[in-house]
């Protein structure tokens, strides 16, 4: 945490430059003419990097807090996990914007009962007023935050349900929609699975030295060595008896390691630092890796975000920043790099034959899969029974275990439930989705070929777990629809904002 409050200017500049994307997608505009501090302009006013970075920093917050319905509905939208707090510090202004406008206002009763049910703050009888003092001491202050921010979200969280209610009024649906829909999910599936392996075409491809030769030159930029490197690096750990600590009495030992991390951090980006002099300075002892692939890190690196940090390291900013393990602090500086270097024809060949022949036994099976579920299609409609379909077309039909769309919802034991589940099972539920009885599956592809899924009858579910679950899974529907509903009406706000353009 002091070391975020201590960078927070460069942090600032990071998320500025995250939310680029964002601004080029939704307001189109020629980004030219926005000065340094603006992010976008939304109405009549500018939103600055001030603002929107705070609110970004308050989608981090609200996840913490666990506040998943307003994380979720306000980063609608959003590509990927990194675009999901632009998206949020955006749609928060919007979000608030409306609420003033429509006259929403929850009391103080109202967000002191919704803080108190937030699920941080949960124990096992209630509210839990440790959790809540620690967690303002040790996740709010740090981050610049106070308890005004927990009661803007528990407001911003409270306007967004009484928003969805406005705008998805006319949510509804009919008993027999709910029914369909059930019978659809739970409904017991009986299929069959016909899978086309790339390996088996395997033996039938040949590379010619001609086929290598028009490979090589039409991807010689990509066919180059490993870069290599070698790291050094300094480790700030707990002891064996602080390793065994809980909760508060785990920060601070932590935090004190943190501390002495940052100094080192700032000490190591002064002009002219010396790692070695520095290491020795704090008396810590440097540890050395040998000389290693991205593909096939060091032992001594096991951590992936340690060996991911060492491949961003460069010859004129040789040191990391401190990295956080599960027991302590790294800091990493770049020794020794080996540069990729272009592969000869000669060396890049094994590769090379081994790509060609991987490729074309894939478009075998794909193209033998085809064909397969094609006349499997037309066999089972001309009556013939599966085995004897199979048997005409050449192929192996598997039967898979029984399955339902979606996993039961009072299931308890799921480890039980996928001991016998077919690997690619979630392919298979894809295939099966729009299929009837007794019809045949595209050929679906898949890293070694694919697979055609012969749909032989469905089950409906049971009646009395239907009785028992529809209210639960009526109330699924509906929210769906109303976050369906409630994202078509912020996309017309964002229009409205200046956000999007008309062709959006």
């Amino acid at each position: 945490m002091t070391f975020l409050r201590k960078h927070r200017g460069t942090l600032m500049l990071v998320i500025t430059i995250l939310a680029l994307p964002f601004i080029f997608y939704f307001t189109k505009s020629d980004i030219g003419a926005m000065r340094n501090d603006r992010v976008a302009r939304m109405y009549d006013r500018t939103i600055t990097t001030v603002e929107f970075e705070r609110n970004g920093r308050l989608f981090g917050l609200a996840e913490a807090l666990g506040m998943a319905a307003l994380t979720r509905n306000l980063s609608m939208g959003a590509e990927d996990r990194d675009h999901q707090p632009n998206y949020f510090a955006i749609n928060l202004i919007i979000l608030r914007h409306e609420s003033a406008r429509l006259g929403l206002r929850p009391t103080a009763p109202e967000i002191a009962d919704f803080v108190r049910n937030l699920p941080a703050f949960r124990g096992p009888n209630g509210f839990d007023a440790k959790k809540y003092d620690d967690f303002t001491k040790y996740a709010l202050g740090p981050n610049g935050f106070n308890e005004a921010q927990l009661e803007e979200l528990a407001r911003d969280e409270l306007c967004l349900n009484r928003l969805k209610e406005l705008v998805a009024t006319g949510a509804s649906f009919p008993e027999s929609e709910v029914r369909a829909n059930y019978d659809q999910a739970y409904g017991k599936f009986v299929a069959s699975v016909v899978r086309v392996r790339a390996s088996d075409f395997a033996k039938e491809v040949k590379a010619t030295d001609e086929d290598a030769q028009k490979y090589y030159e039409s991807h010689k930029n990509a066919l180059k060595t490993d870069e290599k490197r070698k790291i050094e690096f300094l480790a700030l750990m707990l002891t064996d008896e602080q390793k065994k600590l809980k909760g508060k009495d785990r920060i601070e030992p932590l935090q004190k390691l943190a501390d002495r991390a940052n100094d080192m951090s700032q000490a190591l980006a002064e002009k002219s630092s010396d790692f070695h002099q520095i290491a020795a300075k704090f008396q810590l002892h440097i540890e050395s890796t040998g000389e290693f692939t991205q593909p096939a890190p060091d032992p001594k690196l096991r951590d992936p975000q340690l060996s991911a940090s060492a491949f961003q390291l460069t010859p004129s900013d040789p040191n990391s920043e401190p990295i956080q393990g599960q027991d302590g602090f790294y800091i990493l500086h770049l020794a020794a790099l080996t540069e990729a270097r272009p592969l000869t024809l000669e060396e890049a060949k094994p590769k090379i034959v081994e790509a060609i022949k991987s490729n074309r036994a894939r478009e075998m099976a794909s193209n033998q899969g085809a064909k397969a579920a094609h006349d499997l299609r037309e066999a089972l409609k001309a009556g013939q029974p599966l085995a004897a379909a199979c048997q005409k077309v050449n192929v192996k039909a598997e039967k898979v275990e029984p399955f339902t769309l979606m996993d039961e919802i009072e299931a308890k034991e799921p480890a039980t439930a996928k001991k016998n589940q077919a690997p690619d099972l979630f392919a298979i539920k894809n295939a099966v989705t729009q299929l009837q009885p007794g019809e045949v599956s595209e050929f679906v592809p898949s890293e070694d070929g694919g697979l055609i899924v012969v749909l032989e009858k469905r089950e409906p579910p049971d009646e009395a777990k239907y009785q028992a679950n529809k209210a639960s899974f009526e109330q699924r529907i509906l929210n769906n629809k109303r976050d369906l509903v409630f994202y078509d009406w912020l996309r017309e706000r964002q229009r409205e904002a200046g956000l999007l353009g008309s062709q959006s």
